[in-house]
C-alpha cells in the first residue's frame, strides 16, 4: 500500500504578485524550490494564511534570488500581494520506503529569503 506524505514545504512565504492573465501555476524563486526539494512542474498545494484558501496547482521556476512568489491564472483570485502562504509538495511511498523519511522544510523571512532549512516538521507550542 502506498502512503502519501509531505516531501517539501516553503513555510510562510509572502506573495509578491498575482497574474490573472497567465495560464496557471505558481511562480516561485528557483532557490526556494530547490531548497524545499520541489521540482519545476511538480504538483503543489498552496495554503493562504490570510484568507484560508487552499488550492492545487504546479510550480514553475522564477528567477533565482528574486524572492518571487506569484499566483497565476485562476489562482490569482485566491491571493493578493502581501498575503502569507505555505507551499507544500507531497509524494507517495511504501511503509518501508518511508520508514526514515523526513520532509524538507524551508523557513523564509518577509522578503522570501531563506532563514533556515530543516529535515523535519517542527511543532509550535
Amino acid at each position: 500500500m502506498l502512503r502519501t506524505v509531505l516531501l517539501g514545504k516553503i513555510h510562510r512565504a509572502t506573495v509578491t504578485g498575482a497574474c490573472l492573465e497567465y495560464v496557471g501555476s505558481i511562480s516561485v524563486d528557483s532557490r526556494l524550490l530547490a531548497a524545499a526539494g520541489i521540482l519545476p512542474h511538480e504538483q503543489v498545494h498552496v495554503v493562504n494564511l490570510n484568507n484560508g484558501a487552499r488550492l492545487v496547482t504546479y510550480a514553475i521556476e522564477a528567477s533565482e534570488g528574486s524572492g518571487a512568489v506569484v499566483l497565476n491564472g485562476a489562482a490569482a483570485r485566491l491571493a493578493a500581494a502581501g498575503d502569507q502562504v505555505i507551499v507544500l509538495a507531497y509524494g507517495q511511498g511504501t511503509a518501508v520506503e518511508l520508514e526514515h523519511h523526513q520532509p524538507q522544510v524551508v523557513y523564509v523571512d518577509a522578503q522570501n529569503r531563506i532563514v533556515s532549512v530543516h529535515r523535519s516538521v517542527e511543532h509550535a507550542g
